[in-house]
């Protein structure tokens, strides 16, 4: 090639990468514009809380979230607290983002009030609940204390939660991964242009995924979001680390910055390339999910991990050509420089230490390391991953939460979350008496669009109209309240192809295992006098929400490794070899699960987990971990061809222990940044994720892999030629 196009081609994708870059940069502040925290928006279409929440809308006027406010006075609400609470609701009721307000409802043991204030649907339901409190805040009596809380608070709280995932978290990320390549690499420049790389590659994905997202074709929520930001930078870094090291090869053996390049690329690009396709693939595979979630998650982390491919592939290796050894200063590797000794006598360093350990006793440092990592696998039994109440999501302090008590306390715990009922018309009465017959069950109403409140009475639960105007949020507590203004006709439920609404207050908080029993118990009741029947609602999210993730775990965790295993196979022209590298990766995504457990359960006293913990936990510590067993079996492979199989196990391990150790603490640190968020599921995710790929690291890829591949020798290959080079044993 000529020394012109050396020179422009470089130039030519460090200024592509800088304009994708310019043009990128400024979506990290947006990507919030097109994400979503509302939980029924990830449900599967087959779920029931799906269908009655696309039908409400033919039964009542389409609304918000809404927000229930609850005052209270420990030693009981007076005349002028009641008054206060009465101007708070035409307050209220007077707010563009609001659509109605209920009276106000005291509670029977007279220390209680509260409101109901159903949103618009085009409010932005965070900004709206800031808001009201305020509005709560200000009129409230000194001695009185206000909540704003129910649906719209809780989805308000969780949103305040993820406002720190754009900048936080991000600089946390990259904060850790700077602090750690200076250590590594000694070196003021090269971690600036890791760095880079990795930000660049971030750049370009959030850009195609917040088009992607603005068009409808992928969902982002606040998980996905953080996900995101973490995976790119982590795994950007590790295929830089990688292809840094090759380079820092490459220029002891070539004189010119291009022909090391060249060297480095086609040592690297393999690895990497492998690396990179297994990820990719291990986390499409959430597309195999019926939890719209999980599916959102799988084509957003692909985005994100092409482009570190990419980058890593492109710019870094463009930005390495124009700085050459300067980017290693101080310590730059010179040209005819020795490479150091990794096997033998002459061998020095800590990884010259682990080859000659597990050249000498290989059979019982696998035997150890798999006992040890089974033994820590133990605690996997006491993990509860069957889903957690909507007031645990948020780690701290929560307005939603505390007022979810307090409403417990004086009113039914599902006031303003109403489990919904769709169901033929002809057998309404039916209906309501199955309903009304669940334990758990306060009270019932049907939905009305004639009616101010949205609600009338029906069958059995007439009597019960004040409880369910807290169920439902409506403008009113009854029908009544119309008639006795003008006289007019009592509203009628509204029939929408045959069908009725029906709305249920609970006796329990609707994120509480108990309302989540009187949903199922709910379901069975209605489907005995209507089998189309079908049940909706905050609770039966939840619990529609749960049941899909634990049956997501059981069918993608076989996938990913079914896929990943044939992805090794075809990679290391093996049979032997890639079954040893699954099985280390399940004892050891055991070993991170189950030490896990024992943490939450003991340490951070933790009320569960999400079925959907364990699942990403072990799509991104099994596709990831494998980047590591490629890095280091490739690798191998190469060393084994040239010295034989025991030989090239101890080489492999000796030129790639530093970096594969150096790549899992960075993908640790970046992982351990998502405890910042203060949600449950991230901080779940980070310490499992985190300890795991540091389990991977230190245990699995330095001890355990090599020393169970040397003590197979030959056989380990099987069945590829290497197999049968018995004569370098």
């Amino acid at each position: 090639m000529s020394r012109f196009l050396r020179v422009v081609l470089p130039a030519l994708v460090i200024v592509v990468w800088l304009a994708i870059a310019a043009v990128g940069g400024p979506y990290f502040g947006k990507i919030s514009e097109v994400s979503t925290n509302d939980q029924t928006s990830f449900l599967p279409a087959s779920a029931d809380a799906t269908k009655v929440q696309q039908r409400a809308s033919e039964f009542r006027k389409a609304s918000g979230a809404p927000a229930v406010i609850v005052l209270r006075r420990d030693g009981g609400l007076r005349p002028t607290d009641l008054s206060a609470a009465r101007t708070l609701a035409t307050t209220l009721g007077d707010r563009a983002d609001v659509q109605g307000v209920s009276p106000v409802i005291p509670s029977k043991d007279g220390k209680a009030v509260e409101i109901i204030a159903t949103l618009t649907q085009s409010a932005e339901t965070a900004d709206a609940v800031t808001a009201i409190r305020t509005d709560v805040d200000r009129a409230l009596p000194s001695g009185v204390d206000g909540f704003v809380t129910g649906p719209a608070g809780f989805t308000a709280d969780l949103t305040e939660a993820f406002a720190g995932i754009d900048g936080l978290l991000l600089g946390v990320a990259l904060a850790a991964v700077f602090v750690i390549l200076i250590v590594v690499y000694r070196s003021p420049l090269l971690p600036i242009l890791v760095l880079g790389t990795a930000s660049f590659a971030l750049c370009a994905s959030i850009l195609l995924v917040w088009w992607l997202a603005k068009a409808g074709i992928v969902t982002v929520n606040g998980q996905v979001q953080g996900i995101l930001s973490i995976l790119v930078i982590g795994a950007a870094t590790d295929y830089a680390l990688l292809y840094t090291a090759r380079f820092r090869e490459a220029l002891r053996d070539h004189r010119t910055g291009w022909d090391a390049t060249r060297a480095a690329l086609r040592g690297s690009l393999e690895p990497i390339l492998a690396s990179g396709g297994t990820v990719i693939v291990g986390v499409l595979c959430l597309l195999f999910s019926d939890l719209n979630s999980n599916k959102a998650l799988g084509p957003v982390a692909a985005i994100g991990i092409a482009f570190s491919l990419l980058a890593a592939l492109t710019l870094l290796p463009a930005l390495l050509l124009a700085f050459r050894r300067a980017a290693f200063w101080p310590l730059r590797p010179a040209f005819g420089s020795a490479h150091p000794v990794l096997t033998g006598p002459g061998a020095r360093g800590i990884w010259a230490r682990v080859g000659r350990l597990v050249a000498r006793r290989s059979r019982v440092v696998w035997i150890v390391c798999t006992v040890g990592l089974l033994a820590m696998g133990a605690g996997l039994f006491g993990l509860q991953a069957n889903g957690v109440p909507q007031s645990d999501l948020v780690i701290g302090a929560s307005q939603a939460r505390d007022g979810q008590e307090v409403l417990s306390q004086h009113f039914p715990g599902g006031s303003g979350s109403p489990a919904q009922v769709i169901g033929s018309a002809a057998k309404t009465d039916e209906l309501v008496r199955a309903v009304t017959g669940v334990h758990g069950v306060d009270g019932v109403q049907a939905a009305a669009k004639d009616s101010p409140s949205g609600t009338v009475p029906v069958g059995t639960a007439a009597g019960t109209a004040g409880a369910s105007a807290g169920a439902t949020g409506g403008a009113a507590a009854s029908s009544t309240a119309a008639a006795a203004g003008g006289g007019a006709a009592p509203a009628s439920p509204t029939v929408s192809k045959g069908d009725v609404l029906l709305e249920a207050t609970l006796s329990n908080p609707a994120d509480s295992d108990a309302a989540e029993r009187t949903v199922r118990d709910l379901r069975t009741a209605v489907e005995r006098v209507d089998p189309s029947a079908i049940v909706g609602g905050v609770t039966a999210t939840a619990v529609d929400t749960n049941d899909t993730g634990i049956r997501d775990r059981s069918v993608i965790i076989p996938v990913v490794l079914a896929v990943i295993l044939v992805i090794l196979m075809l990679l290391l022209r093996s049979i032997v070899a890639p079954l040893v590298l699954i099985g280390s990766v399940i004892v050891s995504f055991a070993a991170a699960l189950g030490v896990g457990a024992l943490v939450f359960d003991h340490v951070f006293h933790f009320p569960g987990a999400d079925p959907s913990v364990p699942l990403y936990s072990f799509v991104f510590l099994v596709a990831l971990g494998v980047d590591y067993n490629i890095f280091l079996m490739t690798r191998v492979r190469e060393e084994a061809l040239r010295h034989g199989p025991r030989e090239g196990v101890l080489r492999g391990l000796g030129v790639t222990g530093g970096v594969i150790t150096s790549a899992g603490v960075v993908l640790a640190a970046t992982f351990a940044a998502l405890g910042v968020i203060p949600i449950l599921f991230l901080a779940q995710i980070a310490f499992i994720v985190a300890f795991g790929v540091l389990l991977d690291t230190i245990v699995v890829r330095s001890l355990l892999v090599p020393a169970l591949t040397y003590d197979l020798g030959h056989r380990a290959w099987w069945p590829s030629r290497l197999s049968r080079a018995t004569h370098h044993m």
